[in-house]
């Protein structure tokens, strides 16, 4: 063995790490979200790259397509929601396309471990008409990952690498040159009717898109990631990512056909494939993606989603039993594992606060954190919970309708700055009567302990300076007697600051500050 080829046991985030550091990428944007955090906290261990935690996706997407504007090749990451809250810079990126390489992780999350919805990122692609790539295991993530930086600038585009949980946090063997790529020196070059997208420079970009697309499909049909396994006629599998490992596990002698490019799709492959079995089954978790296509091609041989569930994670099992309609478990460790149902810590700063509210009766709009937990017993202190950021615009929308109980959202630190902030005033600007209360413990803890913009430090944790929540406050026009900064660890200062501002008839903010108990003691060692 050549002794630059190094083979290294790593999770599918830290593989896709390694392999942009090796690709040239010299720029990770990002905002933590479970299960795609790790990517960016591995590859900002690099000295010689610029990394950042973004104060939202969407600012993450647009800085990352700055640098790649600029010649860098970029790595931005987050999950599956994230894509949403990125949704608008991603659809204009695939007009302007890109100069150095752009790679965007969308790590989803079937079976909601982490998360409060389960969708498929693969309509992303397919809607904004950007490739999209999947890998089944460490060594693919790899791969795929310098692979991707290589159709972007191929075809002038951004590229979805997409992950699914099984993938980020499951280890495995990967094996590669540790050496990283030498790019060619590029800046950026003005070129208004590429960049600049307004209608009548759109409307040409969008031909290109159109284009472009068709290009790709050709070149899906050359791809060796697009792996055909004959074995034999009689029964056959499509699939990709985690899904192909459970269903080889279960039919170890059956034939494959293995998308590694999940958008745009092989036609001619495929149907090559399909031609040569008697019977195809294609295996796909969450949405009928792969399905809905091949089906459009006329096939009456195939079959999917009729037997696989449309929600949750699939398993070796799940498959088996599905195809032969009996129930297998070849699983069944013989003991009956009690329920474990997701608490706040001993000790949270959360705490606190959820003791009290519920005896005020108010409404309590929540947010995306480890405050959710409130809502379970034996606080039963959360009303509502949609997106980043909703807890105080939910709540501004409730105070319309309803105006004789008091409005009470609660929200975190790191989702405050992500997309807290212009609830915010957009509650002060029409006049509402809510009380915000940021829960701020010092980091953005759900996610494992990343700093944000009230921490005071960067993602390679060099000082930098700390959001003032009164200066806001006031930016915002809540003057003093409607705003405090209470102590969470001081359930005397909080019930004082708690009974003043939900008699207010005003917008109030209550920022009560604790650190988590995690994070004191990780400082301490």
């Amino acid at each position: 063995m050549s002794a630059n080829i190094v083979k290294k046991f790593l999770s599918g985030n830290e593989a896709i790490s390694v392999g942009a550091y090796n690709a040239g990428c010299s720029v990770g944007t990002g905002y933590p979200g479970t299960p795609s955090t790790e990517i960016l906290e591995n590859f900002c261990k690099y000295d010689d790259v610029y990394s950042e935690w973004s104060v939202n996706e969407k600012v993450a997407l647009e800085v990352g397509l700055g640098a790649s504007l600029a010649g860098a090749r970029t790595l931005v990451t987050m999950k599956h929601v994230g894509v949403n809250v990125a949704a608008d810079p991603l659809f204009t990126a695939a007009y302007t396309g890109i100069k150095g390489g752009l790679v965007i992780v969308s790590a989803d999350d079937p079976n909601l471990h982490s998360s409060q919805n389960e969708q498929d990122n693969r309509n992303y692609a397919k809607a904004a008409k950007i490739p999209a790539l999947e890998p089944s295991d460490s060594q693919e993530a790899y791969d795929f990952t310098k692979l991707a930086f290589e159709i972007s600038e191929k075809f002038d585009t951004p590229v979805f690498l997409r992950t699914t949980t099984r993938i980020a946090h499951s280890k495995g063997t990967a094996e590669y040159v540790d050496s990283r790529e030498v790019l060619k020196h590029r800046e950026f070059e003005r070129n208004p009717k590429k960049y600049v997208m307004v209608p009548a420079f759109a409307r040409e970009r969008h031909f290109v898109v159109e284009d472009r697309i068709k290009l790709l499909a050709e070149y899906a049909e050359t791809l060796d990631i697009n792996k055909v396994e004959i074995s034999n006629s009689k029964i056959g599998f499509i699939t990709s990512g985690i899904s192909y490992n459970y269903v080889k596990e279960s039919y170890p002698d059956a034939s494959f056909l293995k998308l590694g490019m999940i958008y745009p799709l092989p036609k001619k492959k495929i149907s090559d494939f399909i031609n040569k079995m008697d019977k195809v089954y294609i295996v796909e978790e969450l949405d009928p993606f792969f399905e809905t296509e091949i089906r459009s091609y006329g096939f009456t041989n195939v079959e999917g989603k009729r037997l696989f569930p449309i929600t949750g994670e699939f398993s070796p099992d799940l498959i088996k039993s599905a195809i032969t309609g009996e129930k297998v478990e070849n699983y069944n460790i013989g003991v009956k594992v009690p329920p474990r149902l997701p608490a706040l810590c001993p000790g949270c700063p959360h705490r606190t606060i959820f003791g009290m509210l519920r005896k005020y009766s108010p409404i309590i709009t929540g947010d995306i954190g480890c405050y959710t937990l409130g809502v379970m017993p034996p606080f039963d202190s959360l009303d509502t919970c949609v997106d980043m950021g909703a807890s105080i615009t939910v709540a501004h929308g409730i105070d319309i309708v309803d105006n004789k109980r008091k409005i009470v959202s609660v929200i975190g630190d790191s989702t405050f700055a992500h997309s807290g902030i212009t609830g915010l005033i957009n509650a002060a600007y029409n006049k509402r009567n809510i009380l915000v209360i940021v829960l701020d413990n010092g980091t953005t803890a759900m996610t494992g302990m990343q700093p944000n913009p009230f921490t005071g430090e960067t993602i390679k944790r060099e000082e930098t300076f700390s959001l003032d929540y009164g200066k806001l406050a006031e930016a915002v026009g809540i003057d003093s007697d409607n705003f405090a900064t209470v102590d969470a660890y001081k359930p005397v200062e909080v019930e004082a600051a708690l009974s003043k501002l939900t008699k207010t008839k005003k917008l109030s903010l209550l920022v009560i500050k604790g650190p988590c108990v995690i994070l004191k003691g990780k400082k301490k060692k």
